[in-house]
């Protein structure tokens, strides 16, 4: 009879393990996915044929001419105009919505940094990226360095949020933010044959995404498996990041980046705690949601008052103590070498002033937001669309309108090829989700899952922490967080 349970065993065992049930098993999940009437086969078939034509459109615009060197084109007063031009743009898309009931009732709460502000951050920033490109304007390095550095933030901020609430540690996640970030970025890279290297932050935002994966695992183990309190298991697993981050950064093991290139060792170097700091700010970000409800909240009005007035106060200074000390140097050589350890300032202090008052808090552009939603794809396309040549040429479509041209000529050149760039971004938009949640739902398919959260958070976590805005709804506008430019000295 024992004999028998142990034969009985044995044959599970192998079984289990059984590379031909297995394969079978793949084959049916994936005929069952090729069968969905959404993010099946059909879909992605579909997203793949039409990335097909946005490729072959980059490569067209990335060889087009005419066209002048991007160097010739340095004008300040046309960036500041087009910068006044979205100015006025957002006055006019600015959209109010009032602070809504948390889930357990009593007064709106007063949220910092949501999700439609979050976009917005992004879009403008953006926008300054792309023209202090196109316009060559040397003079706002510093600051274009610290918008940079905040996207960065983001990446750690963001995805801890995320991480930290719904405790989704899954293969699906994984993979979906995998293609999310590099998909369209590598596909570029191989098809127009350019090193990836140009597109520098794609790998430099995939590491900080599986950087903030991995310390909140931690975390959510040292208290799952070690019995160890919220705070003291989420501060162990960020001081142990921190700590990895100074033994790699701060010691000759970061010569291990040299391997790929001198570009990827300066451009890791430049951002090297940048995400690390929006994982410890995530961390803390409850703490600040109940410093909000207390300072802009619905109880007392002249404390509300004083407190915006305060906040917008210590904004202002946190920005000019960065201005004054650190932005102001010229020599972009002697800045770059502090600015890891100093942008942070300027991020509070923006932050600061945005969400100084009930109202900020509650509005945002609409405009600014739509433009944030498609920062991944703008950002790859202006080195191919916008302008050309790998971002080193300006492409002259309208005649008349090269180096020295008209002002007016060149503008309306800026203005077409910008239209054709930007409505290219967001059909590439569209095409990556299509591919990423196609890949996604085979996935799930092959590990038989129907959610993706395949672990849940403990209830007394739920109790400790405010709600967040950051959570992620919908896989489809996944926190991307992965759009910056390329500032290599040799390039700006």
């Amino acid at each position: 009879m024992k004999g028998n349970t142990e034969d009985d065993g044995n044959s599970k065992e192998r079984r289990r393990f059984n590379p031909a049930v297995t394969i079978a098993s793949t084959m049916q999940s994936f005929k069952a996915w090729a069968a969905q009437d959404k993010n099946g086969l059909k879909d992605f078939v579909l997203a793949q044929l039409k990335v097909t034509v946005i490729l072959v459109i980059a490569h067209m615009g990335n060889k087009f001419e005419p066209a002048y060197p991007r160097n010739d084109n340095h004008d300040p007063t046309a960036f500041w105009i087009v910068n006044a031009i979205l100015a006025i743009g957002t006055f006019f898309t600015w959209k109010w919505e009032a602070s809504k009931t948390g889930r357990s009732g009593g007064n709106p709460r007063i949220v910092c940094l949501g999700r439609e502000q979050t976009e917005e951050w992004k879009g403008w920033m953006q926008w300054a990226f792309i023209f202090y490109h196109y316009y060559r304007v040397y003079y706002v390095y510093n600051e274009i360095r610290v918008f940079v550095s905040a996207y960065v933030w983001m990446t750690g901020f963001g995805n801890f949020l995320y991480f930290d609430k719904k405790a989704d540690f899954s293969i699906e996640r994984f993979i979906s933010m995998i293609i999310r970030i590099n998909y369209f970025p590598l596909l570029l890279s191989f098809f127009l044959t350019v090193p990836l290297e140009l597109y520098y932050v794609v790998p430099l935002h995939t590491t900080g995404f599986v950087v903030t994966m991995i310390t909140c695992w931690i975390g959510y183990k040292l208290q799952n498996a070690c019995g160890m309190g919220y705070w003291k298991s989420r501060t162990l697993a960020v001081a142990l990041s921190l700590f990895a981050h100074i033994i790699f950064y701060e010691t000759p093991a970061v010569n291990f980046l040299l391997l790929f290139s001198k570009e990827y060792h300066f451009r890791f170097q430049a951002d090297k705690y940048s995400a690390w700091l929006g994982m410890a700010s995530g961390l803390l970000w409850g703490k600040l949601g109940e410093y909000m409800q207390w300072a802009h909240g619905f109880e007392n009005d002249q404390r509300r008052h004083m407190m915006s007035i305060v906040q917008f106060c210590g904004g202002v200074g946190l920005i000019a103590f960065w201005y004054g000390l650190f932005g102001s140097i010229q020599d972009k050589y002697t800045y770059n070498p502090v600015h890891p350890y100093v942008f942070i300032f300027a991020v509070i202090g923006w932050l600061m002033i945005r969400n100084c008052t009930r109202y900020l808090t509650e509005c945002h552009s609409t405009l600014l937001e739509f433009l944030g939603r498609h920062t991944l794809e703008t950002y790859v396309l202006q080195f191919h669309l916008f302008m050309t040549h790998n971002v080193q040429y300006i492409p002259v479509v309208i005649p008349g309108s090269d180096a020295d041209g008209s002002a007016v000529l060149k503008f309306l050149n800026m203005v077409l090829c910008g239209s054709v760039f930007l409505t290219t971004a967001v059909f590439a938009r569209k095409v990556t989700v299509a591919t990423q949640l196609s890949v996604v739902d085979l996935v799930k398919n092959i590990t038989g899952t129907v959610d993706s959260s395949m672990t849940q958070v403990l209830p007394q976590q739920s109790t400790e922490r405010k709600d967040s805005e950051h959570e992620e709804e919908n896989t489809e506008e996944t926190i991307e967080l992965t759009k910056a430019v390329d500032f290599n000295s040799a390039k700006v």
